[in-house]
């Protein structure tokens, strides 16, 4: 119930050394981790994904460069998990998709009525109120 003779204990790394930011595991490397790499050995597969929840014993976490940089020992398969937290670029499929709807919206309704088969498309749907090409307003189900 005394202090030691020593004073109060102190702490053995200084409070503004530790972070709370995970960083790289390779040897000198300080900078932020971004990925965490996990090895499966019975595939003979290492598995670079996102950055993990929490860190875990057998995971090590690695900046960006490191990721980039990484190789597999011969004989081995890297496998790349996609990051779905980042933004994901669309994909020329995508583009084309978005174009065709642009234009198809674009063009005017008689045109529209007549590539559609020249009846009346609404008729068949009673919650159809407007169409726009290949777009439709629907009634609320609530009216």
């Amino acid at each position: 119930m005394g202090e030691s003779r020593r004073g109060p204990l102190k702490s053995a790394v200084p409070s503004n050394v530790v972070s709370l930011v995970r960083r790289c595991s390779r040897t000198a490397c300080g900078r932020p981790a971004v990925a965490t790499l996990t090895y499966v050995y019975a595939d003979s597969t290492a598995v670079l994904g996102p950055l993990a929840t929490y860190a875990e014993p057998h995971c090590y976490d690695l900046c960006a460069e490191h990721s980039e940089r990484l190789t597999a020992p011969r004989g081995w398969e890297v496998v790349r998990l996609a990051d779905a937290s980042g933004p994901s670029r669309p994909s020329g499929d995508d583009l084309e998709a978005l174009a065709n709807a642009v234009r198809e919206a674009a063009r005017p309704q008689q045109r529209a009525a007549e590539a559609g088969g020249g009846g009346n498309a609404r008729s068949a749907d009673p919650m159809e109120v407007a169409r726009r090409g290949h777009l439709r307003v629907l009634r609320s189900p609530d009216n």
